[in-house]
């Protein structure tokens, strides 16, 4: 995976739009750059740019959402309304551009962000959704998040530290690079399932403990089921006398109750009785009466209902009569008043004709009105709809609009005298074809400006080309010299330091006992007696080092010309094939520039080649005339329109005398309300009235009948009632009236009385009932007393509760005992379940398990250090011959291991490193972990932060050596992000970052 092009605008502190294209010049030439910058000016924001673009996510904030943008005010430059990331790599699967954006709506609240990604071999989107992007990303790269972020962005800085520290801190720090704390909680989890299984098994063996210390022995179990079963024998007979004697008490109550229930019911019959007597006192002579007249109450009730009846209907009867009065009165006030609309006597006969016929002599001339209205509005339209290109507003005069349209005429008129003038050369005859034909001399015109445009581009390149010729010649000049010299140079120190590193064997070789003295190391073997311990070697000669030390400066200058020998070997290949790459592109342009111009020659006959002013003036030459023709048109147009108008002013003129004409006549015959409506109301009144007298005169025959009819059946009904009452006694019919009860009151006294003689015959039943049962249960009776039959049963119940409180206190020791061993059996076969269940991780535990989780995070971390280590050497294998990174011995310090081969295979801790040699390391370690993280991607763009900043003068040119090695041997793309100033010096290609005053940084690319 390949990064080709960074394209984003409001991020950060980097407003505006920005572009890095590590395609185009200068990073085409060089894929070694430096990206600098003050503190704070944005260096950082780049990567977050990539992440941000490829998986939403930014290094230092984690997950991005708009929440987290308003919150944290990160993301969205200050005070600006949108921002995105777009991101164009090179994978296995092609070339795409990943792209992030976020805006503000109208309301300047931030709208959620959006992703998208897009196939640039077919130029389509990817039909996604955004939240699908990230995932879409990840698949083509081959790394997730966490995998890009530690493949693409090196901090050697860590490693640094990490080969330097002891084991627990390795650990630590090995955990945080690569992320693996997983394995750490998995060693947690693994001890606390494990003691929580364990701890619930012990819970359960310590209540087995306390169950069976409550457990009766075989002895005491058996005396008390003996005893148990004894108590059980003695309560029967005792609660068969129990039974007997409770029996005779309740018989002796129940006689005792009946007695009383015999008095009190004696007491309630005897007051029953004296109730009914009372009754009859009071009501009965108005009963008797009542119902001697029963059979005829419903003909007296029927009498006295119909006269009432009939003084209803005879006052109904005259209140219809003053009704069909008023109605009268108000039929005539509606004749005379539409006599008086109408102008003619009006009677009921003809009212709808005369009504109808006014209305339509009203209506014909408000139609003839509205017609001429909407023939002046027709003219009126059709008039400004002419007029529309002219500028002009009509008035409701038409004489003012007439003296409007005659100063346009004359006007336009003039114009146009001015413009023929002007185009005395033209035939205006045939204005379009003109028109067309100046319209197609421009666009030959434009034709022939572009393609001598497309010549001097051609021009322009080859000036280009062969200007950076000329400085690659230049710069490449003295590369073959200095080339040989440094090869000489090399050679030389190469025989001299094997010459050197021969003549310290010889003195190894012939060395006396002080010089191995020198030698000796605490508690490491004596080359000559084996032993560790050394008290000679303490006070030892001072040992001669001046040979060691021409060996080792030998070699530093060595490594420094080897490594500025590549450079410039590499340089002077990279400038050669430059040069070969313009002489192919100046041979193609001087070809495209030749065809142009012949194409132009054929094309283009009438034009000669030109500057761009002088085809502009000609553009501006055609266009000027064209305008020209084009006013001279309108101006003729609005002549034309004006003087076709005037004649339909005219017309509106005489519409206008019409219509106020017919409003008088109007006028004159009714000058009300729409009339329309008044004959609606008119008819609406008339058809009223009538139906309201029609139905009051319906309602006097329908009462007067019914007077009529009601009268004759009361004298029938009074007659038949006097002849049957004059036999019972009364003289009238109001007389019996008086003696008929209310059938309501006549209900409720009867009821009463019913209710009366019913609980008296109740009474009596109950009485001779009861008496019969308390001779019965008298018969049943025996001699004690009630209180001598309740003293002997309480006796026998205390002596039966005495028993049974024993019984329950022996039956509950057996059925705890039962219940314990049942308990015990149950507890024994859970945990025997238990142990079964927990066996893989009491198992786990042994193997990986801890209460802090060491013990399997130490076993991962060794292991990935190891595999760390395998490809950290095989990247330091590319960078320098001298170091093999390795673990250390049990007997060593716990520190990493540097093996030094050009010292033997000598074992150094890396605590004893250079500044420089350290860097080569940890930058290796660092090269391993994008490896390990990207295992089987290839990653061709690196960016390493860190570090640099601490390096001295020359530690620093030898690391940018070995960067500038690693990236030509790998041809990958390498940014070094740092603020140190002696990187300008020494890396050509930059990004540079500058801040202005406001606090907005921008960016400058330098090669």
């Amino acid at each position: 995976m390949k990064i080709l092009k960074i394209e984003f605008e409001n991020i950060n502190s980097l407003r505006g739009p920005q572009q890095i294209d590590f395609t185009d010049k200068p990073f085409s030439a060089s894929s070694l750059f430096a990206i600098t910058g003050p503190t704070g000016s944005g260096k950082s924001t780049i990567l977050d740019v990539i992440c941000l673009a490829l998986f939403n996510h930014v290094p230092r904030l984690g997950k991005i959402t708009k929440n987290e943008i308003i919150a944290k005010g990160a993301i969205l430059t200050r005070n600006q309304k949108e921002a995105f990331a777009r991101v164009t790599y090179d994978c296995k699967s092609g070339v795409f551009a990943s792209k992030w954006s976020i805006s503000t709506n109208r309301n300047d609240n931030l709208r959620d962000y959006e992703m998208e990604i897009a196939d640039l071999a077919s130029d389509k989107l990817i039909d996604l959704k955004k939240s699908d992007v990230p995932a879409k990303n990840e698949a083509l790269i081959g790394l997730n998040y966490n995998q890009f972020i530690k493949a693409v962005l090196l901090a050697q800085g860590e490693f640094a530290q990490f080969l330097k520290v002891n084991k627990a801190e390795r650990g630590e720090l090995l955990e945080k690079i690569t992320g693996t704390g997983i394995y750490r909680e998995l060693g947690k989890k693994a001890y606390e399932k494990n003691k929580e299984a364990g701890k619930e098994i012990l819970q359960q063996q310590q209540e087995i403990e306390i169950i069976q210390k409550s457990l009766l022995n075989d002895e005491d179990h058996a005396e008390i089921s003996k005893d148990y079963a004894s108590q059980q024998a003695a309560c029967e007979p005792l609660e068969k006398e129990i039974q007997r004697l409770s029996k005779f008490v309740e018989l002796k109550e129940e006689i005792k109750n009946q007695q009383t229930n015999i008095a009190k019911i004696t007491t309630e019959k005897t007051q029953a009785e004296e109730y009914l007597n009372q009754f009859n006192k009071n009501n009965g002579k108005s009963l008797t009466e009542h119902e001697n007249l029963q059979e005829h109450a419903g003909d007296l009730r029927n009498w006295k209902q119909g006269k009432e009846n009939e003084a209803e209907i005879s006052k109904e009867i005259t209140e219809i009569e003053a009704k069909i009065g008023e109605n009268k009165q108000a039929f005539s006030g509606l004749l005379s008043e539409v006599s008086q609309l109408v102008k003619t006597e009006v009677s009921a006969i003809d009212f709808e004709g005369k009504l109808n016929e006014f209305t339509g002599k009203i209506q014909q001339l408000e139609e003839e009105r509205k017609e001429k209205g909407r023939e002046y509005s027709k003219l009126m339209d059709e008039l400004k709809l002419k007029t529309a290109d002219l500028s002009i507003n009509f008035s409701k005069k038409p004489d003012e609009n007439i003296q409007q349209l005659q100063a346009i005429s004359n006007s336009a008129a003039n114009r146009i005298k001015n413009y023929e003038a002007e185009l005395s050369n033209f035939d205006l005859s045939d204005a379009e074809a003109l028109k067309l034909q100046i319209k197609e001399q421009t666009e030959k015109t434009r034709a022939a400006q572009k393609a001598n445009f497309k010549i001097d581009e051609s021009d322009r390149e080859l000036k280009k080309i062969a200007s950076e010729k000329t400085t690659i010649k230049k710069q490449s000049e003295a590369l073959p010299q200095q080339i040989k010299d440094l090869e000489t140079k090399v050679q030389f120190q190469q025989k001299d330091l094997e010459n050197l590193k021969l003549q310290q064997k010889n003195k190894l070789l012939e060395a006396r006992l002080e010089d191995l003295r020198h030698n000796l190391i605490d508690n490491e073997p004596c080359p000559l007696c084996g032993a560790k311990h050394h008290p000679f070697a303490d006070h030892a000669p001072e040992k001669d080092n001046l040979l060691e030390e021409k060996i080792t400066q030998l070699q530093k200058e060595l490594q420094l010309n080897s490594s500025q020998l590549a450079k410039i070997q590499a340089n002077f290949e990279n400038f050669q094939q430059r040069l070969k790459t313009l002489e192919i592109e100046e041979q193609q342009w001087k070809a495209t520039s030749e065809e142009k111009r012949t194409a132009f020659k054929t094309k283009f006959k009438d034009f000669d080649l030109a500057t761009e002013e002088v085809w502009e003036s000609s553009i501006a030459r055609l266009s000027e005339q064209l305008e020209l023709i084009e006013k001279w048109e309108k101006e003729q147009k609005q002549w034309l329109i004006a003087k076709n108008a005037i004649p339909l002013l005219e017309q509106t003129k005489e519409i206008i005398k019409q219509g106020r004409d017919i409003a008088g006549k109007l006028k004159a015959l009714y000058d009300g309300d729409d009339i329309v409506e008044k004959n609606r109301l008119y008819h609406r009144s008339f058809t009223t009235l009538t139906q309201e007298k029609k139905s009051l005169q319906e309602q006097q025959e329908n009462l007067k009948s019914r007077f009529q009819k009601l009268t004759s059946e009361l004298l029938i009904l009074e007659q038949q009632l006097i002849v049957v009452l004059t036999e019972k006694g009364y003289e009238n019919l109001q007389q019996a009236l008086k003696n008929l009860l209310p059938e309501k009151e006549y209900s409720q006294l009867r009821e009463q009385r019913e209710k009366l003689q019913e609980k008296l015959s109740q009474l009596s039943t109950s009485y001779n009932l009861l008496l019969q049962q308390l001779e019965e249960k008298q018969k049943l009776d025996i001699e004690e007393t009630s209180a001598e039959l309740q003293e002997q049963l309480t006796e026998k119940r205390l002596k039966l509760n005495e028993i049974n409180e024993a019984c329950k206190a022996l039956y509950r020791q057996l059925e705890n005992q039962k219940e314990n061993l049942q308990k015990l059996d149950e507890i024994k076969q859970g945990i025997a379940e238990k142990e079964q269940k927990i066996k893989r991780w009491r198992l786990l535990n042994e193997l990986i398990g801890d209460a802090t989780g060491r013990k399997f995070n130490e076993f991962a971390q060794d292991l990935t250090l190891t595999q760390l280590i395998a490809l950290a050497n095989k990247r330091l294998a590319d960078l320098s011959d001298r170091y093999v990174i390795d673990k250390p011995l049990d007997e060593e310090d716990d520190g990493l291991v540097a093996i030094d081969e050009h010292m033997g295979g000598q074992r150094r801790s890396v605590k004893t490193l250079s500044g420089g040699e350290t860097f080569i390391l940890s930058l290796s370690m660092a090269l391993a972990l994008s490896d390990l993280a990207s295992k089987n991607v290839e990653i061709n763009s690196l960016f390493i932060d860190e570090g640099f900043g601490t390096l001295d003068p020359e530690t620093l040119d030898q690391t940018l050596d070995t960067l500038e090695k690693l990236q030509a041997e790998s041809s990958k793309t390498i940014g070094i992000i740092s603020h140190v100033d002696s990187l300008k010096e020494r890396i050509a290609t930059q990004v540079v970052l500058t801040r202005n005053g406001q606090g907005y940084s921008t960016i400058n690319i330098k090669g």
